[in-house]
């Protein structure tokens, strides 16, 4: 299917006449980006992304960009000042070398959640990368499930948002998942609700709410659990998996609160920072389902872990976006 695929992309990318693509890399995940250029039938563009002696970021572009309509891929991960800094200095070594247009394929998008003022004098640090991106140069911006939608809004120029749950969603269908099943589709916190929803509507299962209260920032403490999970086979949602320690206090009180018979959980972003992979180890959950956004080292691939690939719909909204096709059908 993705040779097909591959080869409709080059014809019709060949068709374009006028325009040139070219897709460039950075460090935070070059897996995915190879996956991509081989599905559009795109070699990866010459650019050797490496530091100086003093650890600035160093970026020589080995080819010329003159008129090029240019993709480059890079996920705001761990560490993600330097992959930060490294987006913007080659985007700037793009726009110097004329090319035409820019999109910045942003699959992770670091700092999303500082979006709001939650106490006083707090940063919008979300809004100031946001304002770092579009000054570098870049025309549009091509991210994945954004922590807060109303991102979208703190850029000046277009933002297509692409979403992860039809991804798992199929990936789930494929495996027979939801066959001789009892499935709830169960939200971590309130804050995922409408995420889960979604996820639940076109399965037409039922959704279930763990409502917690957090007394600090990475600590949350679960008070009730607002459905019904007895005896059922539960999947929990959520947008990312950072120190885990929602994702782990919900499926313990899945269990404990509300007798649950087993636990499954999927997410899009794996940040897995602090003892996140200590807390899933011995968590009761049997098999966590994460798509590729951040690249994670092997030592991080636990063996209750299924690493699902977003190559297929990166490539597409690649595709369409050089074409001048809707994004939103894909």
């Amino acid at each position: 299917m993705k040779s097909e695929q591959k080869t409709n992309f080059k014809l019709e990318l060949d068709k374009v006449v006028n325009k040139k693509i070219k897709l460039f890399v950075g460090n935070s995940n070059p897996k995915l980006a190879k996956r991509i250029s081989k599905i559009l039938g795109l070699d990866i563009g010459d650019m050797k992304v490496d530091s100086f002696s003093d650890g600035e970021c160093s970026i020589e572009l080995n080819e010329s960009v003159r008129g090029c309509e240019v993709f480059v891929i890079q996920s705001l991960s761990n560490p993600v000042n330097q992959h930060l800094v490294e987006l913007l200095v080659m985007i700037d070594a793009l726009k110097r070398a004329s090319a035409v247009k820019i999109t910045a394929v942003i699959p992770y998008f670091g700092y999303a959640r500082q979006d709001r003022k939650a106490k006083p004098r707090d940063p919008i640090t979300a809004k100031l990368v946001a304002n770092l991106i579009v000054t570098a140069g870049v025309d549009r911006v091509l991210t994945m499930d954004l922590h807060a939608a109303q991102i979208q809004g703190f850029f000046d120029i277009p933002v297509d948002h692409l979403y992860g749950i039809p991804v798992l969603r199929n990936h789930l269908i494929k495996l027979g998942f939801f066959e001789n099943r009892e499935v709830v589709i169960v939200s971590p916190d309130v804050g995922s609700v409408a995420r889960c929803r979604e996820f639940a509507s076109k399965l037409g299962l039922p959704i279930a709410i763990v409502d917690k209260r957090r007394p600090k920032p990475n600590v949350s403490e679960v008070l009730n659990i607002i459905g019904d999970v007895r005896d059922k086979c539960c999947l929990i949602f959520d947008d990312m998996i950072d120190t885990a320690g929602t994702i782990v206090n919900a499926a313990n009180a899945l269990i404990d609160i509300g007798q649950a018979r087993e636990i499954y959980a999927c997410c899009t972003h794996g940040v897995l920072s602090g003892q996140a992979l200590d807390k899933l180890n011995k968590s009761p959950i049997s098999k966590l389902f994460l798509l590729d956004t951040i690249e994670l080292h092997p030592e991080k691939l636990l063996p209750k872990f299924e690493q699902i690939s977003t190559d297929d719909i990166f490539s597409t909204a690649i595709h369409h976006i050089f074409c001048n096709y809707s994004v939103s059908t894909i």
